[in-house]
C-alpha cells in the first residue's frame, strides 16, 4: 500500500508541476485550441494537457514502482508513448484517422505481443480481438469525452480510483500501480481543466 501511495503522491505532484510547463509549451508550439461557433471558450486554449498527464504517469511509475516488476511496465510505456506521440501529432498538425487508428492498433499489439491481454475466452484470437477492441474504444471514448472542461480527465480519475481499490483488494499490484499513477496524474491536472480550464487534455 505504501507503494501505491508514493505512486499517486509522486503522479500528483509531477501533473500540478508539469502543467503549467505543458501549457506553456502548448503555446510556444501552436498546439492552441482556436475559439468557434460549437465551442463554449472564447478565447484560445493550449491543449497541450495529455503530455503532462503522461509526463507525471510515467515518471511516477518510473521512479516508484519496484524495480523488480518493471520489465513487466516496458510494454505498457511503449504503447502508452505511442499513443501520446499520435495526439500531440494530431493536436499540431492533425492526422488522418485511419492512420491514427492504424497506430492505436500497433499499440494495443505491442501490449498483446507481451501477454498483457484478457484471457477470459476460450479461444486465443478472441482474447486479442477483444483485447485490441477494448484498448482502442476506450483511448477514443477519453478523446471524444474531452468536450467539456474537466469531463475527460475526471471519468479518468474516477475510473483509475475503481481500479485502484480493486487491485489493491485482489492482490493485482501492477495494475494498482498503474491506476495510482493514473489517478494522481488525472487530479494534478484537473486543478487545470475544471471550468474555467486554462489548459485541455
Amino acid at each position: 500500500m505504501t507503494t501505491y501511495m508514493l505512486i499517486f503522491a509522486g503522479a500528483l505532484i509531477f501533473a500540478v508541476s508539469s502543467t503549467p510547463v505543458a501549457r506553456k509549451l502548448g503555446w510556444r508550439w501552436g498546439i492552441i485550441d482556436q475559439p468557434g461557433a460549437r465551442k463554449v471558450h472564447l478565447k484560445p486554449i493550449p491543449r497541450l494537457g495529455g503530455l503532462a498527464i503522461y509526463i507525471a504517469f510515467i515518471l511516477a511509475l518510473l521512479i516508484f514502482e519496484d524495480r523488480f516488476r518493471i520489465s513487466q511496465l516496458v510494454s505498457i510505456l511503449i504503447g502508452a508513448t505511442l499513443v501520446s506521440f499520435l495526439g500531440i501529432w494530431d493536436d499540431r498538425w492533425g492526422l488522418r484517422p485511419l492512420l491514427k487508428l492504424s497506430g492505436q492498433i500497433v499499440a494495443a499489439l505491442i501490449l498483446v505481443v507481451s501477454g498483457v491481454q484478457v484471457q477470459f475466452l476460450p479461444y486465443p484470437f478472441l482474447n486479442v480481438a477483444v483485447t485490441i477492441f477494448w484498448i482502442v474504444g476506450i483511448t477514443n471514448a477519453l478523446n471524444l469525452l474531452d468536450n467539456m472542461d474537466g469531463l475527460s480527465g475526471g471519468v479518468g480519475a474516477v475510473a483509475a480510483a475503481f481500479f485502484l481499490l480493486l487491485a489493491a483488494l485482489n492482490g493485482q499490484y501492477l495494475v494498482g500501480s498503474l491506476a495510482a499513477a493514473l489517478l494522481g496524474a488525472c487530479l494534478g491536472f484537473l486543478i487545470y481543466n475544471f471550468n474555467p480550464a486554462s489548459i485541455f487534455m
